[in-house]
């Protein structure tokens, strides 16, 4: 699917997003991930700002929030004005996205790892633009530890993925084990299918994301 497929196919999406965002979908598990983000924050794939009614305003300096879809973004600007969010927008897919190294305090990334087409050099990205000390917070869906349902996961990804434009086959564990980041805690849901996850960036050794080639097709 080329990048012009995928943005109308999220474009297209953007109202289902708006109604989730406005009926606290996932609410619990927003709340619980993303009230540990703290002062500059960077939101990969912001969608419709599902996580804005969620962020502690009193600990947060600014928001900036990333999407590739412009109607994502329009409805993410109306939560933020909405919550009251220092945001700042930015229409951008993450592989031509740039920041120098360490220039946020937080990255927050919510139900996207499923969609880039290489989630592992966005997870160095996030390694290497994230302060020291800082936090990286993720919420992702996968590949479930059920095996029945993972079967029928893997069976029925080709179809969701034209459907929705995200893949539901990704082992979002394994990716985050193999990625630059140090994992703190994490939690499991929907068995195994949701995963909450508190990581940091690790510096030490780290991997210069640019001379990544890795090829997607080994997280399907």
């Amino acid at each position: 699917m080329n990048k012009a497929d995928r943005i109308k196919k999220y474009s297209r999406q953007a109202a289902m997003y708006e109604r989730n965002r406005k009926a606290h979908s996932l609410g619990q598990w927003r709340s619980r991930l993303v009230q540990s983000a703290r002062g500059r924050v960077l939101e990969a794939a912001v969608g419709a700002g599902a996580n804005f009614p969620f962020y502690p305003k009193e600990m947060v300096d600014e928001v900036v929030a990333v999407d590739f879809s412009p109607e994502m973004l329009r409805k993410a600007k109306e939560a933020a004005k909405e919550y009251g969010i220092p945001t700042t927008f930015m229409e951008s897919d993450m592989d031509h996205l740039s920041f120098p190294p360490d220039s946020f305090d937080t990255i927050v990334s919510t139900l996207s790892l499923c969609s880039y087409e290489d989630p592992l050099t966005v997870l160095h990205q996030f390694n290497h633009w994230c302060r020291s000390g800082g936090n990286i917070l993720l919420m992702e869906h996968g590949l479930s530890s059920n095996r029945l349902l993972a079967i029928a996961q893997q069976s029925l990804d080709p179809l969701i993925l034209r459907i929705e434009g995200c893949h539901h086959n990704r082992d979002i564990m394994n990716i985050v084990d193999r990625s630059d980041l140090r994992l703190k805690t994490a939690e499991h849901y929907w068995a195994g299918c949701i995963h909450l996850i508190w990581a940091e960036p690790n510096k030490k050794d780290q991997t210069d994301p640019s001379t990544l080639s890795e090829n997607p097709n080994i997280f399907q």
